[in-house]
């Protein structure tokens, strides 16, 4: 396994691959790695043969008052997963390397970033595809990965690479959970112990949700009701949102009719955890 900390390198390394007619596989991460992205690291690994995972705590994605500095780092612990995983090599640029100069150029994904997340996080997914359309130039890989648990991300990344006309695929991989629950998280490691036994309360309301429509519930205001009933039996919650909204546009929906998004973000004590399934035709 290598480790590139430059443009340069990494893509003197993409190009070795590349003339040995290798498939390139990429997991863009901003490291404090867990199970989560295992599971897509070695979907990476089964289908391509050279892996490649950046590690880069993007500071564009990330508002004024947010966690950019307390964001957990731990270059030496993800270099070890990543070699166990079977990476092949590690991008780790620093914020001067990535942004060299002021910012100008900007890549936005309109719409489908007006809600969820998008609403309460002015800029965030701006952010997000811009580093990301600056990770596929600088790394080209053939297939790209992400995981579900950021669905809005994942679903905003593969409209950006098709409108655009990227030469790569998007994966997505399904959210790995813990065995009470809990969606894993780089953010779970800032909950106390009564918080992180609190926070079962958002995949418990998904469960619930989900049991709702399989006795044919379809009214969404109905489910939002019953999930917010479940999150609000702890003091230590702050509902930021819970929102279901239709799997392709991301806009609100009133009645299941198709597939739907069932997404939320909770405030857990001062840690803003987000979670979700989907439901109905396709779901995974």
């Amino acid at each position: 396994m290598e480790l590139a900390k430059t443009i340069e390198s990494v893509r003197k390394f993409i190009g070795q691959a590349r003339a040995e007619g290798k498939t390139i596989g990429f997991v863009p991460t901003m490291g404090a790695l867990h199970a989560g992205h295992v599971s897509l690291i070695e979907a990476a690994v089964d289908r391509c043969n050279f892996v490649v995972v950046s590690i880069f705590v993007n500071p564009t994605q990330f508002g004024p008052s947010e966690d950019l500095d307390k964001y957990p780092r731990d270059l030496a612990g993800d270099m070890k997963i990543c070699q166990d995983a079977g990476v092949d090599l590690i991008f780790a640029p620093g914020a001067s390397e990535m942004y060299p100069n002021e910012n100008i150029t900007w890549v936005t994904v309109e719409r489908l970033t007006d809600n969820l997340c998008g609403r309460s996080r002015p800029g965030h997914f701006r952010g997000v595809t811009t580093v990301c359309a600056k990770l596929f130039n600088i790394v080209s890989p053939d297939v790209a990965f992400f995981g579900q648990k950021d669905a809005q991300q994942a679903i905003v990344i593969k409209r950006m690479v098709a409108d655009l006309n990227m030469p790569l695929q998007i994966v997505v991989c399904p959210t790995v959970r813990q065995p009470d629950g809990l969606a894993v998280s780089s953010r779970n490691k800032y909950l106390t112990d009564s918080e992180r036994k609190d926070a079962l309360l958002l995949s418990e309301s998904l469960a619930e949700c989900e049991k709702m429509i399989s006795k044919g519930e379809r009214d969404c205001p109905k489910l939002i009701k019953a999930m917010r009933e479940i999150i609000s039996r702890s003091s230590k919650t702050e509902i930021e949102y819970i929102s279901i909204v239709d799997a392709a546009t991301l806009a609100d929906i009133d009645i299941i009719k198709d597939k739907a998004l069932v997404a939320l973000a909770v405030k857990m004590g001062s840690t803003r955890l987000i979670d979700n399934i989907f439901i109905g035709l396709g779901k995974q």
